[in-house]
């Protein structure tokens, strides 16, 4: 009885000092790693969704121009097509080369020292594009978004996994969802820039690829003077007095004691501490559900359709009445919706939590692409009929980004211990950069196939997507990675072990116990 009451004491203490934690002020060192690692890596995958609208007509014309000074003819309308897909569409190519590279880089350099070494990557890309034009040379344009997309792959999967493990938990998801805001920011910024006042024009077009290597620029002045991840320090690279330094400018306090015992007991209660492959991450009973709800989200992300979006979105809004030269001006209510609904994403989602976030994102796209179905098959016999499909893009585009948006690299980091992130985040990449090009691939087929009623395959995958995360994905919000390990162990088959059962094999508990207990009582960790 005695015990028993101690460790409800405990308890209480630990629920108690857990509410306290959640009051904690987020440091300027976490804001400006969160925001400068972003800049630099997922706001410049978001630019280039975006960059090469405004100036296809001229870039095209390039293609033509350098053809007939090299053989005296215009180039073929077939071989003039191929040009300008493999333009567009190797940058997916290129996205999946550097998803695969990731565990190798990450392994030799580090978190912060990959998404160093990822701009590069940006400035190269950004002299090929720009100069491109200058030497007559198209193909300089096309390895240049080659490379580009190796810097997205890249960035897409190491800026998660680097924002995740600085982030004390009760405001892990927020700091993540700087990854999804940055990108809708690039977006806008893309859209932005094109504008034929600004860089959209004939003259300028160029300009529009230099603006790459600002952002890499940037955080190659800033994110040198900010913190590695002190769990990569202390887990992979053995330096508990780097780690300790680490987590004092995270978190800007002096006594970091607890957040590195707990990152101790949580490599001691790891099966595997040094990091595991793909393959044999493949082979993991213990993280097989994890696995899986991490590929049918990520599938998800790519397959909801609103790549497929931007296909209508001009023509909705021609058949609205808009003349010619202000679309450009009205498609920016796009990009000004996503960085919106963004935004209000990270401000809720330690509030509402990643699951709610998620159905309902995925839920309400569903709802929106089957009244967007009706009303492009009525916009023809109605006049006011593309207004009304106009705001359900609108509200498509924000349903996907208050969740769907950006939760599923959030995920990605939370579901998986220190071993394991790596090859997690390496097949993440792959599913997404697959996704993104079957979706580039396919949905001319379906669009020809179905015509309007080719939303509906996307209100099948948001419906099933919506359903498995409600039957399988238990929320992760405040929890230790460990705790969301062992919210899987059910359904993964393996033996449940209780928090504070775990921590009490993990940690090396000296025969002082009440000690130790009372000094665990005394600091409940942020991580």
């Amino acid at each position: 009885m005695k015990m028993d009451k101690q460790k409800d004491d405990q308890t209480d203490h630990k629920m108690s000092n857990s509410r306290k934690n959640s009051g904690t002020p987020v440091t300027a060192c976490l804001l400006s790693a969160a925001f400068f690692g972003a800049l630099g890596s997922s706001f410049l995958y978001g630019y280039n969704l975006s960059v090469v609208n405004a100036p296809a007509l001229y870039i095209k014309a390039f293609y033509n121009k350098t053809w007939i000074e090299r053989y005296g003819e215009p180039v073929a309308a077939e071989t003039g097509t191929f040009l300008w897909s493999i333009t567009v569409s190797i940058f997916a190519i290129g996205g999946l080369l550097g998803a695969l590279s990731v565990s190798f880089l990450i392994k030799v350099f580090g978190r912060k020292g990959t998404l160093l070494l990822n701009n590069s990557f940006a400035v190269i890309a950004a002299l090929l594009l720009s100069l491109g034009e200058r030497a007559r040379s198209f193909e300089m344009l096309i390895i240049g978004r080659l490379i580009i997309g190796v810097d997205s792959g890249i960035a897409l999967s190491v800026l998660p996994m680097y924002l995740g493990e600085i982030s004390p938990r009760h405001v892990r998801g927020s700091i993540g969802q700087f990854n999804s805001i940055l990108i809708c920011l690039g977006v806008f910024t893309g859209q932005v820039l094109g504008l034929p006042e600004l860089l959209g024009k004939e003259s300028r077009w160029i300009y529009l690829f230099s603006f790459l290597a600002l952002p890499a620029m940037l955080q190659l002045c800033v994110l040198p003077f900010l913190p590695e991840s002190p769990r990569y320090l202390l887990m992979e690279k053995r330096d508990e007095a780097a780690a300790e330094r680490a987590f004092q400018r995270f978190l800007g306090k002096k006594d970091v004691s607890q957040e590195l015992e707990e990152v101790h007991a949580e490599a001691r209660a790891q099966d595997n501490l040094h990091t595991v492959s793909v393959l044999q991450l493949l082979k993991t009973p213990s993280v097989r559900w994890q696995l899986i709800t991490v590929i049918i989200t990520m599938s998800c992300y790519q397959l909801c359709g609103l790549n497929a979006i931007w296909y209508y979105t001009n023509g909705i809004l021609r058949e609205a009445g808009f003349a010619e030269n202000i679309l450009p001006y009205v498609t920016l209510s796009t990009g000004a919706i996503e960085t919106l609904a963004a935004i209000i994403s990270g401000l809720v989602i330690e509030r509402i939590g990643r699951k709610p976030l998620l159905i309902f994102g995925f839920s309400a796209m569903a709802v929106f692409f089957s009244l967007l179905t009706v009303f492009l098959n009525f916009q023809d016999s109605v006049s006011w009929m593309p207004y009304l499909s106009y705001i359900c893009i609108l509200a498509v585009i924000a349903s996907f980004c208050s969740g769907p948006g950006g939760i599923p690299f959030v995920l990605t980091g939370e579901l998986f211990e220190q071993s394991y992130r790596p090859a997690a985040f390496m097949i993440a990449g792959i599913v997404n950069w697959l996704s993104n090009f079957a979706v580039g691939l396919l949905f001319p087929f379906i669009q020809e196939t179905l015509q309007s009623f080719s939303f509906l395959v996307f209100v099948v995958v948001c419906v099933l997507g919506s359903i498995y995360l409600y039957v399988v994905l238990p929320e992760t919000k405040n929890k230790t990675f460990m705790d969301i390990s062992q919210s899987f162990a059910k359904i993964n088959k393996i033996p449940v072990t209780s928090s504070n059962h775990e921590m009490k094999l993990v940690l090396s508990i000296t025969p002082d116990v009440n000690e130790k207990n009372q000094e665990t009582a005394k600091m409940e960790s942020s991580f």
